[in-house]
């Protein structure tokens, strides 16, 4: 936890427990057998629905028989609801109106004598890395309410609450816009390399240049089929395969090894051998690199084409040909589609045009191009520096913010503690009624129906998916 319980705070804070300052509750997921659960009326956050801000729909509703029937519970508009499971642990929203959950996702109620909810929200988002190194279990780790409860937590009086709030937010804006300005400036970057690259290789050629195809400006070539009965053998190789390919980038943290035995140098890669996907998503189909020697005696398998460059032909020229090709979206046409993964076969990327003007020219764009995109590179460098700098920056704020020097202290502001020991006398005085299966059934029988929400706070009727719909991806 990133908090120390005994470290000294500002005048009238006090060190407390999550549960000592809100009401805490998670929600359920219906039985298979409830009756007509999902497709109501009823606002239901799962996980997906959070972004560390305010919620004001979701993508799923769940309809009041259902509901009635089951183990979700309303929760209340003014909670904060918190993820406690998956990669997600510790995402954030504040509910704009009553809403159900189920139980991925734990709500705390705060009291309103000792906490502000905006206040609790910002704290909770300052731990969210302690959060999620709380998490327990395997692949699916979460942080149960217990954790949650006993987590601690600094409460400053509830008016200095507020102004740190309001000055907090007022610094995260300004904050968060010049992240905005920052993100704009890489997808503008990103647009300037593609311009680059797809106009260092001219549509209409110039009378000295040559209109080749693919396989008239070298050989081209599928690697080795991968198969069980090559995992062992006496001449074990270090392979390359469409995970190591990136763009102008060949990975070398995860090289896998296979028996190469009497076809190693069938398929072992030269220095200014290019490298091209030949099954990926369609946008990414093609992507290249060249093979500058590293890792050592090395092959590659039937996930990538080998292009070696002709006589006339740069290898470097050729990377620069086919990335062209690549943000041209030239290798698109060329696809085929099998289970949900294009390919670009051989036979369709010899047929390719592939310009080809003198040496010398070729060395010359290929330097130009490298230039520019040097100076792309070295901008984008800036970028995310700045993004580094804004997220520290934003670390800090929230840091400053919960040990008392974000705002000044107030003298006239009632101590945080007067609440707290009020809350705790309030609990402790409350009875503790053993309740059996049985009487639960008994209350819950007996309590009014319906439990739905008022016409205004529900979700809209759904509206059926049309036939044609079209499911499209877009880059993030």
């Amino acid at each position: 936890m990133s908090v120390d319980g005994e470290r000294e705070l500002p005048a009238g804070w006090a060190w407390a427990t999550l549960e000592d300052v809100a009401q805490w509750g998670s929600g359920g997921t219906p039985k298979a057998t409830e009756p007509a659960y999902y497709g109501g009326r009823i606002p239901w956050v799962v996980i997906g629905d959070l972004n560390d801000s305010v919620l004001v729909r979701t993508e799923q509703t769940i309809s009041e028989d259902g509901l009635s029937s089951s183990s979700a519970k309303w929760v209340p508009q003014d909670s904060v609801l918190i993820a406690m499971y998956g990669a997600s642990i510790g995402k954030l929203g504040l509910p704009s109106k009553p809403v159900t959950t189920n139980q991925a996702i734990a709500h705390a109620l705060p009291y309103r004598e000792v906490m502000d909810r905006k206040y609790l929200f910002w704290y909770l988002r300052s731990q969210r890395t302690d959060l999620i190194g709380a998490g327990k279990g395997g692949a699916q780790q979460n942080i149960s309410q217990t954790v949650l409860k006993s987590w601690p937590i600094t409460v400053p009086p509830l008016a200095e609450q507020r102004r740190i709030v309001e000055v907090l937010e007022e610094q995260l804006s300004r904050l968060d816009s010049g992240i905005a300005t920052l993100r704009l400036a890489r997808r503008r970057l990103d647009g300037l390399r593609k311009r680059i690259l797809v106009s260092s290789v001219p549509d209409e050629l110039p009378a000295s240049w040559e209109m080749a195809t693919v396989e008239e400006a070298g050989t081209l070539e599928l690697g080795r089929a991968r198969h069980p009965d090559w995992h062992h053998g006496p001449d074990m190789r270090p392979y390359l395969r469409v995970a190591n390919v990136f763009e102008d980038r060949i990975d070398t943290s995860d090289v896998m090894e296979m028996d190469f035995s009497g076809v190693w140098e069938r398929y072992r890669l030269e220095p200014g051998d290019v490298l091209l996907n030949e099954g990926q998503s369609p946008h990414l189909v093609g992507r290249p690199a060249i093979y500058r020697g590293v890792p050592e005696d090395v092959a590659f398998t039937n996930s990538l084409l080998r292009f070696k460059a002709g006589d006339g032909v740069l290898p470097e020229w050729a990377l620069l040909v086919f990335r062209r090709h690549l943000h041209a979206k030239r290798f698109m046409r060329e696809v085929r589609i099998t289970t949900n993964i294009a390919h670009l076969s051989a036979k369709r990327l010899k047929t390719v045009e592939f310009p080809i003007p003198p040496v010398e020219v070729q060395e010359q764009r290929v330097q130009r191009c490298e230039e520019l995109l040097s100076g792309v590179a070295a901008m984008e460098q800036e970028v995310s520096n700045g993004v580094r700098r804004a997220n520290a920056l934003r670390a800090a704020l929230l840091n400053r913010a919960f040990r008392g020097g974000l705002v000044a202290q107030q003298p006239d502001d009632e101590p945080a503690s007067m609440f707290l020991a009020r809350i705790a006398a309030e609990r402790a005085a409350q009875p503790k009624a053993r309740r059996s299966r049985k009487a639960t059934a008994e209350k819950l029988a007996k309590a009014p129906a319906p439990r739905a929400a008022p016409p205004e706070l529900l979700a809209p009727e759904p509206t059926a998916t049309p036939a044609l719909a079209v499911q499209q991806e877009f880059d993030l």
